[in-house]
């Protein structure tokens, strides 16, 4: 169902082209021609050369991918170190995650799910709720990928098992895949992605198999990678990974 479309306000309306521009689609000609050839769509419908738009309020897809044009909306990627507690304002005074964004951003961003202390990685950080929610909520099956060092030596069955689902206290859970990266003497080093979000998940699943985590470093949510940042540092996600997150929660034209 398409959109109702109205146009912007005056004082705020630039050209559909000028705006693309600014969110890095391409130069003014180039989204020229990309409206041209119909392959913009603006709050629905297809759009026409010689459109205004709002930024701050447009929906913007073009090839069907989000074109994030608000600059207000900020998408960053975190490296969450070790004895870290994921929260932006902790009553306890512990060492947070923002120490590490160190004023940088005027917005008051949330992160998007948690990392226990104990537990390191990647971390989203946003002030578009919207998305957050989406992100965070199990029906939209947004998958978390994890490497663990646990407890070896590890038997082929033990990635079987979680293939097939574990009973915890909470109910049933698995992976939805698993594969052993490296064995070393009685340590072993596993990839494990999944799309529960539940507490310690991966912890407890690797408990009940026998075979407890020592070390837990989630390396991907959903199509945005860990990469080479650096524990402590952090990175603003650029429009395709944006647009990948749209997606990954079935948000297209």
């Amino acid at each position: 169902m398409w959109k109702k479309y109205s146009m912007p306000q005056a004082d705020t309306a630039e050209r559909l082209q000028k705006v693309l521009a600014a969110a890095g689609v391409g130069s003014r000609r180039a989204c020229e021609d990309l409206i041209f050839r119909r392959r913009v769509t603006v709050n629905g419908r297809i759009a026409k050369l010689g459109d205004k738009v709002d930024p701050a309020t447009a929906e913007i897809y073009v090839d069907g991918s989000r074109v994030i044009t608000n600059t207000k909306l900020v998408y960053v990627a975190l490296n969450k170190p070790r004895g870290v507690v994921s929260s932006l304002d902790d009553e306890k005074g512990r060492t947070e995650l923002a120490d590490f964004l160190q004023g940088n951003f005027e917005q008051r961003l949330f992160h998007v799910g948690r990392l226990d202390a104990d537990s390191e990685g990647l971390l989203l950080l946003t002030n578009d709720g919207t998305l957050a929610h989406k992100l965070m909520h199990p029906s939209f099956g947004v998958s978390k990928t994890y490497l663990a060092e646990v407890v070896g030596p590890l038997p082929r069955s033990v990635g079987r098992a979680l293939q097939s689902g574990v009973v915890l206290d909470d109910g049933p859970a698995k992976v939805d895949s698993f594969r052993l990266v490296d064995a070393i003497g009685k340590t072993a080093q596993v990839e494990i992605t999944l799309h529960e979000g539940r507490k310690h998940i991966v912890r407890r699943m690797m408990d009940e198999v026998g075979h407890p985590v020592t070390r837990l470093i989630r390396t991907a949510v959903g199509p945005i990678r860990l990469g080479d940042l650096r524990p402590g540092g952090f990175r603003h996600l650029s429009n395709a990974e944006v647009a990948a997150l749209f997606k990954a929660v079935g948000d297209e034209a």
